[in-house]
C-alpha cells in the first residue's frame, strides 16, 4: 500500500529556514582613495590645455599673426646658351645636369671657314698698306709733276711776251703770236692738274681724325678683328656658372643656327622662393618680413628667410590674355600677387627649380635686421 504524504503543516515544518539577507562590506580607505583621481591627473587633465592655449595666445599677441601659401615655387636665375655664329658642331664637351664654371667650354662649332675669314682679311690689311704705299709715291710725284708744269709756264710766259713785242713790231705772223698765247694757257691748266692731283693724293693718304692711321688700314683692320672674334665665337663657353640642362640636344655633325638657343644654364647658387599670395593677405606684408619655407620634396626641411620684393601686378596682368571684366556678367576673383622669398640661410638639400613650396610670412613680428 502506497505511502501517504506528509500533511502540509509537516511539510512546512520540515523546510529548512530562509537565509538572511547579507549585508554588504564596508569599504576600505585604500579602495576609496584608488578610485578618486590624484592631483597629478587632474593637473595634466587641465593644466595642460590651459597652458596650450595660454602658449597659443601669447604667440599671436607677441608675433602679430601671420599668413600662408602652397601656392609657391622654388625659382633660379637661368641663362639660355645660343652660338653667336653658325656652323657644325665637331665637339660637344658638356653633359646634360653636369655643374659647370664660368669661362667652362661648353661646345665647339667648325672653326675652318673663320680661319680662312681670319686670313683673308689679314691680306686685306697687306693690300691697303700696298696702296697706301702707292698714295704716298703718287703725292711725291705729284709734286715733281706741279714743278715741272709751273717751269712750263713760265717757259711759255717768255716766249708769249716775246711774240708779242715782235707781233707789235709787225716781225711776227698772227700764227705764231696765237700759238704762243695758247701754249702758255695749255701750260697753266697743266699747272692746276697737278695740283689738285697733289690734293688729291694727300686726301686718301690723311689719317683718321680719331684713330690716326689711314681709313683703308683701319678698315682692313676692323674686318681682321671683326674676323678673329668671329674665330674665338666657334668654342662657346659658359657665360656664368651653373648646371648645364637641355644639352642633350647637341649632337656632333648637327648645324647649329647663329642665336638658336642650344642649352640651358641654371643658376643653382642663387635660388629662390616665388610666392603667390591672395590679394587680401597682403594688408600687413612688408618688404624684410620674416618667413619660413618648407618644401613638398623634402619633408621635415624648413628654411629661415624674408621677403625680398612684392610684385608690381598680379599674374593676371602678366599674362599673355589678361582678363577682361568689361562686360556685366563676370564673377570676381580673388587675384593672386608675386611675392619673391630670399633665403637667409642654405637650405640642407640641393635645391631644384619648380620644386613646390609652403610659404609663411610673419607679418607682425617685424622685419630681419638690416633688409
Amino acid at each position: 500500500m502506497d505511502q501517504l504524504a506528509p500533511s502540509r503543516p509537516e511539510a512546512e515544518a520540515a523546510a529548512p529556514p530562509p537565509a538572511a539577507p547579507r549585508a554588504d562590506p564596508l569599504p576600505s580607505p585604500a579602495a576609496d582613495t584608488a578610485a578618486r583621481p590624484g592631483w597629478r591627473t587632474r593637473l595634466i587633465m587641465f593644466g595642460l590645455p590651459l597652458a596650450l592655449v595660454a602658449g597659443g595666445a601669447g604667440w599671436w599677441l607677441l608675433s602679430g599673426g601671420s599668413v600662408s601659401t602652397d601656392n609657391a615655387y622654388v625659382q633660379m636665375d637661368k641663362v639660355s646658351v645660343a652660338a653667336e655664329v653658325g656652323g657644325r658642331i665637331t665637339e660637344v664637351a658638356v653633359r646634360d645636369g653636369e655643374q659647370v664654371a664660368k669661362g667652362q667650354l661648353l661646345f665647339r662649332i667648325d672653326s675652318e671657314p673663320y680661319a680662312l675669314n681670319v686670313a683673308q682679311a689679314t691680306a686685306a690689311i697687306d693690300a691697303a698698306r700696298v696702296e697706301v704705299g702707292n698714295l704716298a709715291a703718287g703725292a711725291n710725284t705729284s709734286a715733281v709733276e706741279i714743278a715741272a708744269a709751273r717751269e712750263e709756264v713760265r717757259f711759255a710766259q717768255v716766249n708769249f711776251e716775246r711774240q708779242a713785242a715782235l707781233m707789235e713790231k709787225g716781225f711776227t705772223t698772227r700764227a705764231a703770236y696765237d700759238a704762243s698765247r695758247h701754249a702758255l694757257a695749255q701750260a697753266r691748266e697743266r699747272v692746276r692738274q697737278a695740283e689738285a692731283a697733289a690734293v688729291e693724293a694727300r686726301t686718301r693718304l690723311a689719317a683718321g681724325p680719331a684713330s690716326g692711321i689711314n681709313p683703308q688700314v683701319e678698315a682692313a683692320r676692323v674686318q681682321r678683328a671683326q674676323a678673329e672674334v668671329n674665330l674665338a665665337r666657334t668654342s662657346v663657353r659658359a657665360p656664368s656658372a651653373g648646371r648645364v640642362a637641355q644639352a642633350d640636344r647637341l649632337q656632333v655633325g648637327q648645324a647649329m643656327v647663329a642665336g638658336l638657343p642650344a642649352l640651358t644654364l641654371v643658376d643653382t647658387a642663387h635660388p629662390w622662393v616665388e610666392a603667390n599670395f591672395k590679394e587680401t593677405d597682403l594688408a600687413d606684408m612688408r618688404v624684410g618680413q620674416r618667413a619660413e619655407i618648407r618644401f613638398d620634396a623634402y619633408p621635415g626641411l624648413k628654411v629661415r628667410g624674408h621677403v625680398l620684393m612684392i610684385g608690381a601686378g598680379t599674374g593676371s596682368e602678366f599674362s599673355v590674355l589678361p582678363a577682361q571684366n568689361a562686360t556685366g556678367n563676370w564673377v570676381k576673383v580673388t587675384q593672386r600677387v608675386p611675392v619673391r622669398i630670399a633665403f637667409d640661410e642654405k637650405p640642407a638639400r640641393d635645391m631644384i627649380a619648380g620644386l613646390s613650396a609652403e610659404v609663411t610670412v610673419f607679418t607682425g613680428g617685424g622685419t630681419v635686421a638690416g633688409k
